[in-house]
C-alpha cells in the first residue's frame, strides 16, 4: 500500500512539474451592435443571444466587438450617417454571455465623450470588463488580462476606421487609434509585463470587402513579428479570409454577430471564433457561422463547413460545423 501511495504521489508531481497548463476556450465575436433592431427586440423581452447560449457557456472566456455606446444621455454627432446608441438595460443580455467587451471602432463615441464614459460605467457595473478604450490614452493602450487555468493571455485593441475624434488622449477619454510604433510597442510591453500569449483585435478594412486590403496583411505579419500569438480584426460587417503566417493565425474579419438593417446576404453572416490556448499557444481553434436574421439576432448553422486548423497544421483546413 505504502508503495502504492508513493507510486501516486510521484505521478502527481510530474504532473505538476510538467510545465503545461490545461487548455483554455477563448472566444471572439464580431460586430455587437445592441441598438436599432436588436434593441427593440431586448426592450420587448428578448434576447438576441439565446440561439449561441450554449455554444457561449462552452467557453472559458468570451469577448466581442462593442458597436455602439451604452447610454441614455448625450448627442448625436453631426455629420455621421450612422450612430448607435442602446440602452443601458442591454448590459443584462451582455452580462454572463461575454466576459469582454472591446471598444475601440468608429462607433463608441457616436453620442460624445460623455456616453463614452456612461458606456465604460454600465460596463463596469454589470461586471463585463472592456478593453481599446478608457478615460485617458494609458487606459485606453492597456491591455486586458486573462489570467485562467496558469495562463496569462493579454488581449489589446485598436481602431482605424475615421473618425480620428474619438481617440482617447492623455487627459480625455476615448479609444485607441492604431498607429502602427504604438501597436508594436504595447505587443512588446505586453510580453515583457509577462503575457504567454498577446492577441490584438482589431477594428479596421474597408467594409464589405471579402478580402484583407494590403494594409491589413502587413500590419497584421508586423504584429506577429513583434510578438502576436494570434491577429483577430472586424469592422469591414463580412467575413474575410484567415491565414497562417509563420505558423501563427490571423483572422482578417469575423464580419456581423449581432446586427440589423443589412440587406446583402454576405452581410448577415459572421464568424464566432473558438481558440484553444496553451502556455504554447495556440492548440486548436475553429469557427462557428451565425446567420442573422431581420431583427439582427445570430442562429448557428448546422453543417456548415467553415476555416478550423491545429497547432502544427501548415495550410487552413474546414470542419463542419455540429
Amino acid at each position: 500500500m505504502k508503495r502504492i501511495h508513493q507510486m501516486v504521489l510521484i505521478g502527481l508531481l510530474m504532473i505538476a512539474g510538467s510545465g503545461h497548463a490545461e487548455t483554455l476556450r477563448l472566444v471572439f465575436a464580431g460586430d455587437v451592435m445592441l441598438a436599432d433592431g436588436p434593441g427593440r427586440l431586448i426592450a420587448a423581452g428578448g434576447d438576441p443571444l439565446a440561439p449561441f447560449a450554449q455554444v457561449l457557456a462552452d467557453a472559458d472566456y468570451r469577448i466581442a466587438n462593442l458597436e455602439c455606446a451604452v447610454s441614455s444621455g448625450g448627442t448625436a454627432l453631426p455629420n455621421k450617417r450612422y450612430t448607435f446608441r442602446a440602452d443601458p438595460r442591454v448590459t443584462a443580455v451582455l452580462k454572463g454571455r461575454f466576459d469582454a467587451v472591446g471598444v475601440a471602432n468608429n462607433h463608441s463615441g457616436d453620442f460624445g465623450k460623455d456616453a463614452f464614459l456612461d458606456t465604460i460605467a454600465h460596463l463596469d457595473g454589470a461586471g463585463i470588463g472592456h478593453f481599446g478604450g478608457g478615460r485617458n490614452l494609458a487606459e485606453a493602450h492597456a491591455p486586458l488580462w486573462i489570467e485562467r487555468q496558469g495562463l496569462r493571455i493579454a488581449v489589446l485593441g485598436y481602431n482605424e476606421f475615421k473618425p480620428r475624434s474619438f481617440e482617447a488622449g492623455a487627459a480625455h477619454p476615448g479609444i485607441a487609434w492604431s498607429e502602427d510604433a504604438q501597436v508594436i510597442a504595447d505587443i512588446r510591453a505586453a510580453r515583457r509585463a509577462g503575457a504567454h500569449i498577446v492577441i490584438p483585435f482589431m477594428h479596421w478594412g474597408w467594409e464589405y470587402d471579402e478580402a484583407p486590403s494590403l494594409r491589413q496583411r502587413e500590419l497584421a505579419h508586423r504584429m506577429i513579428d513583434a510578438g502576436a500569438d494570434v491577429v483577430v480584426g472586424g469592422h469591414p460587417h463580412v467575413v474575410q479570409n484567415a491565414e497562417l503566417y509563420r505558423g501563427r493565425l490571423i483572422v482578417y474579419s469575423l464580419g456581423n454577430f449581432v446586427f440589423d438593417g443589412f440587406d446583402a446576404p454576405e452581410a448577415r453572416q459572421g464568424w464566432l471564433l473558438r481558440l484553444d490556448l496553451d502556455t504554447r499557444g495556440l492548440a486548436a481553434w475553429d469557427t462557428r457561422l451565425a446567420q442573422l436574421d431581420e431583427d439582427g439576432t445570430p442562429s448557428p448553422v448546422p453543417g456548415a463547413l467553415t476555416p478550423c486548423g491545429k497547432r502544427g497544421q501548415r495550410t487552413i483546413g474546414e470542419c463542419w460545423n455540429p
